[in-house]
């Protein structure tokens, strides 16, 4: 099973049936002391700080695993509201923090945005002369999509 993840709080194309409860993930990561030699070296001439985007990278991927990993033990279809955090724990290391509101969600049924017309109307080299005969042309557009899904609020 796959947990979808949305920082919306709603699932487009799904409507949520039950909320369950707040999942989050952490890590705590320190800087690696050779990297961060060369950190600060590349600080004083500039540039990206790869060593430091990489281990970003990965303590996010962990945060979001283990936040997962308690959304299926709910039994939960997806995490809504999805938000990351940081904070400095002690010198040299930092947590970063997922978290979001695990809930049960169905596919929302497809809606056909054309309709195909038995009825085509005559074809007019010089455009149509008429607005009614051009109107049955042009397909229907549906409501704007946020008109039709329905709210979730993970505050309850």
């Amino acid at each position: 099973m796959t947990v979808q993840l949305s920082n919306l709080e709603h699932l487009p194309n799904y409507q949520i049936t039950e909320r369950l409860d707040v999942v989050y993930g952490s890590t705590v990561r320190s800087k690696h002391v050779g990297k961060d030699l060369f950190a600060g070296l590349k600080n004083i001439v500039g540039g990206e700080l790869t060593a430091y985007t990489e281990l970003l990278e990965e303590s996010r991927q962990e945060a979001i695993d283990r936040m997962v990993i308690k959304a299926e033990a709910l039994g939960a279809d997806a995490v809504v509201g999805l938000r990351f955090s940081t904070s400095s724990i002690a010198q040299g290391a930092s947590e970063l923090f997922v978290y979001g509101t695990a809930v049960k969600a169905v596919p929302m049924p497809q809606q056909s945005i054309f309709t195909p017309s038995s009825h085509q109307p005559p074809s007019n080299p010089s455009g149509p002369t008429d607005v009614q005969s051009h109107n049955q042309a042009v397909p229907q557009q549906p409501a704007a999509a946020d008109d039709d899904l329905p709210r979730f609020n993970p505050f309850g």
